[in-house]
């Protein structure tokens, strides 16, 4: 019988590897901390309701991508494909904008789309978001940026780009889509481009097929249509960022693929990603609480994607300084001497050292090997003889330097020689 493999485009994150992938989740979230942001955990499924009301039923999310299932009980639920909508879900069911607002969130999990698999694009992948609900405020866009791009400093990533856009709001938009659709109307599409045209035409704009974006060059752009209140909030977060350090490009086609987009809206790219480029991005949605049944909350975020931004790093050969996963290996040399070990094993975890043993009962050769294996910096050994003079060897696995050690000093032993 053979054994069982993952789903296709799917992965399983194991050793090493995975110690890669907490260190980027660790980085993109330490800004978000630092600037008072609150851990939201939320269900891995939520009523397919959520994010078709949330999402927006006309996106390829929504109508191609949702893992969908129905309970016994007649429920139709959905694994969640993105994060804004159960976030902003769990924020207004627990009342947390009746306590002041802005409420500051970040969460981190895994997502599900049902896509074609490529390389940087998974059927579950991780991200880290934020979202900062209540307040309309462009210092809060450009904060929310601003961390982001910390996040990915903070990493060694120096080859991404942000791209800045502003999608308008209820006032100016409406002239927008009308002038968009007439434009659209007059191209030769296929029949479901021109449904999405009737539905939303914003979305046609997110088509990176070939055929479409050829054929979108001579498109109105929405820049030309913003109406004063959203021009005058758009440089103001342009000047924030630019006062920040943060430089951006300005893409007056930028829509992403989500429909509650208002005003402000990014996205970080990277071009040694190739097709895939884009590693996180997000914007404004001062709609979408009204749509899920709350009061009006104007709100922003982002969601960084922790997949991407690994093979981002790798296509610029930065190398992580992980911390050493064992720094301390027991070698006990008989019966005894495991007893103490043990002991002293326990004892220095509890002092914060990263320590490992020899388990299995290996002879000497083959725990010396499983010690030098498991990067540790330190060895240390024990045989009848060291325990009856009350002393342990500490043994430098790089020097292969030795020496004894008192057995109630091992800790103050230990942090001296790894200082």
């Amino acid at each position: 019988m053979s054994t069982f493999s993952a789903p296709r485009g799917t992965y399983d994150l194991l050793p090493p590897d995975s110690a890669t992938y907490l260190a980027v989740r660790d980085a993109l979230a330490a800004p978000l901390r630092r600037a008072g942001y609150g851990y939201a955990e939320t269900p891995g499924f939520e009523h397919v309701e959520l994010f078709a009301r949330g999402v927006g039923e006309s996106t390829d999310i929504v109508t191609k991508e949702m893992y969908t299932l129905t309970t016994k009980g007649g429920d139709e639920l959905a694994l969640r494909p993105e994060g804004t909508a159960s976030v902003l879900r769990a924020a207004l069911q627990a009342g947390l904008h009746r306590s002041g607002v802005p409420v500051k969130l970040w969460y981190s999990g895994s997502y599900y789309r049902y896509e074609r698999p490529q390389k940087g694009r998974y059927r579950h992948f991780s991200q880290v978001g934020a979202e900062a609900v209540g307040a309309e405020d462009p210092a809060l866009d450009a904060e929310l940026i601003v961390l982001a791009v910390d996040g990915y400093r903070s990493l060694g990533l120096r080859g991404f780009r942000l791209l800045l856009n502003s999608l308008g709001d209820t006032v100016c938009r409406p002239a927008y889509r009308a002038a968009l659709q007439d434009f659209l109307r007059g191209l030769d599409l296929d029949e479901e481009t021109r449904r999405r045209v009737e539905i939303n035409p914003l979305r046609v704009l997110d088509d990176k097929r070939a055929s479409v974006t050829e054929r979108l060059a001579a498109a109105p752009l929405l820049r030309d249509h913003l109406c004063e209140a959203c021009k005058t909030y758009h440089e103001q977060v342009r000047e924030l960022l630019t006062a920040a350090g943060v430089a951006f490009e300005d893409d007056p086609r930028l829509v992403r693929g989500l429909d509650y987009y208002t005003r402000t809206t990014f996205e970080f790219v990277h071009d040694g990603l190739g097709a895939q480029s884009a590693v996180g991005g997000g914007g404004r949605y001062d709609g979408l609480s009204e749509q899920l049944g709350g009061p009006p909350l104007p709100s922003v975020g982002w969601a960084l994607g922790v997949d991407r931004t690994v093979l981002a790093l790798q296509a610029e050969g930065v190398a992580l300084g992980l911390p050493t996963a064992t720094e301390v290996f027991a070698v006990p040399l008989g019966e005894e001497a495991r007893r103490a070990l043990f002991e002293a094993v326990t004892e220095l975890r509890r002092a914060g050292v990263a320590a490992d043993f020899a388990y299995g009962g290996k002879g000497v050769k083959a725990a010396m090997k499983a010690a030098n294996r498991s990067g540790a910096r330190l060895a240390v050994i024990a045989g009848e003889r060291d325990l009856a003079e009350g002393v342990v060897q500490l043994k430098d696995l790089v020097s292969g330097e030795q020496a004894p050690v008192r057995l109630g000093e091992l800790v103050a032993g230990v942090r001296a020689a790894l200082a």
